[in-house]
Order: C-alpha cells, then structure tokens, then sequence
C-alpha cells in the first residue's frame, strides 16, 4: 500500500486493507480531563486488529515541571514502541481516534519525526469508519513480533523555547495557536497555571479545520484559512503551538493536507512556555 496523502478516506482505508499489504492501525483516543476514557473506548470499540497507543505512556516523554505537560519521548525510545507494534520504517501505517483528530495528528507527526513516510490519518476516525459499515471489534489485539525500527532522518521542523523567544516579533517567524479562543485570550485556564498567549501569536482553533461530519473541511477551504493567517509569509515561517504539542499538530495537518507543507512545531507550547516566569505572555 502507498500511502501519498495525509488523510485517508474510510472508504479507501476499507479498500487497502483488503490488498495485498494492509496498513497497521493504531487508534489513540483519549480524553485530556480522563486520561483512563480513551482506553476504555477503544477496548469496547475498535477497527479490526488495531493497536492502541497512549497519550500520556507512549506519546509523551517525562515530566520535569518545565518542558510542558506532554513533552516527546526520545525517537529512540519512541520507535522502539513503534517496533513493538510490528512497524518498520517501511510498514504503512494509519492512525485515527474518535475526537476529531487531535490525537491522531499528533502520532501521524510523531511517525514522521521518526522519518516515517507512509503514515496517514483515518479522515473522520472511527466515526466515519462505522458510518460506512466497518466492522469493530472489542478487547486487546494480541501485539505481534516485535521488529527493530531504526529512525532515519526527520520529515518534520521543530522548534523549541529559546528558538521562539529569539525569533518573537520577526517576520521569519509567524506563530499560530491552537487552543480554544478563550484560552488563547486569556479569559480561562482549566489546564496550566498562566493563562494567556505567547506574544504576537494569532489564533487558530484546531476545530475550525472540522466539518459538521468530523472529518477534515475541503483542501481549498483549508488553503484559504491559512493564507489569510498567514499574510503573504511562506508556509516554514509558521510555528504551531498549543497547550502541550498536541492539537497543533491538526493545525500541521491541516497545512499538510492543503498543500501548505513546512510549517513547524513548538512541542512545549504553553505549557511549557508559561511555566518559565521570564517569558513574556500576552493576554486579550
């Protein structure tokens, strides 16, 4: 199978695993306020043979107070994750979860950190998957052999603090947020312990790439919305950021799948931005 989009139909997902090299799934639903749900549902309710991957165990590194609230794990320890999924850096791969994406965007960029290039996000996710009559299965699926994954050169940008704040009000530089309209204002903050923005950061609500349906708005749509955000500045001027790394990444995808490919992400992001006091923060 070959993978050359970012967002895979359920229709054509239906189709490609009944040929001759099926992608492994890997469903990542999760709750932020209930970190045990996401789990939960999958092990009610999940494609046929896919594997489940935590937000906070195998998406996310260790705490130190200072690096955000889901920082990465190392590529090494990541791929070897990836590895005990029976993945290759040659498998194909499609990941999906039942919130509209955030979670699964954030895999599909972790994949490709680790220089994984068929990687894809169920469009929809488990939703459109069932609307089409997809058969789910429940309980865990048995891990298959594990494989050695060796990580190869990155297919993403990255940016960290020190990279933001020495490029803060640059015209290289064009930083969109993710979260919520009022969180990025500054209104509430049910998460981290400041609440605000970094400066001159615009925002961009993750849902807003959403149709009514949960799947991804039209690639012309998508397009527009960004270059307007954007003001004329190419696509790897731009930095997504969020609250912890995790819903930029659909803003990323979004980009991606609008032909707007480059842009980078801050995986600290707020969380780990606001928890150093020297760094400027802006509100309203």
């Amino acid at each position: 199978m070959i993978l050359t989009t970012p967002l895979i139909s359920a229709e054509a997902l239906q189709a490609a695993l009944a040929g001759p090299t099926p992608p492994v799934l890997i469903d990542v639903s999760f709750d932020l306020a209930n970190p045990a749900a996401g789990e939960a549902s999958y092990l009610q309710a999940h494609l046929p043979g896919a594997h489940y991957l935590h937000l906070d165990r195998d998406l996310s590194g260790a705490k130190t107070g200072r690096n955000g609230r889901h920082p990465l794990p190392t590529r090494e320890v990541f791929a070897q994750r990836v590895g005990a999924l029976g993945i290759g850096p040659d498998t194909p791969v499609v990941v999906y979860d039942r919130q509209g994406a955030p979670y699964a965007a954030r895999c599909w960029w972790m994949l490709r950190w680790l220089g994984h290039e068929a990687v894809a996000v169920l469009d929809g996710g488990l939703g459109a998957w069932q609307a089409i009559g997809g058969p789910v299965q429940e309980g865990p699926v048995r891990p298959p052999a594990a494989v050695a994954y060796a990580p190869g050169a990155s297919r993403v940008a990255m940016r960290d603090a020190d990279a933001v704040l020495r490029e803060l009000g640059s015209p290289t530089q064009r930083i969109l947020d993710a979260r919520a309209p009022e969180r990025y204002r500054g209104d509430v903050e049910p998460l981290d312990p400041v609440a605000g923005h970094i400066p001159g950061a615009l925002n961009r609500f993750f849902q807003h790439n959403l149709g009514p349906d949960s799947r991804f708005r039209p690639a012309e749509a998508l397009r527009a919305d960004f270059l307007t955000l954007m003001q004329g500045a190419a696509p790897d001027t731009v930095v997504h950021q969020c609250g912890s790394g995790v819903t930029a990444c659909h803003n990323l995808l979004a980009m991606e799948a609008a032909g707007l490919a480059g842009a980078a992400l801050y995986p600290g992001s707020w969380s780990e931005w606001c928890a150093d006091p020297t760094r400027p923060v802006a509100q309203g």
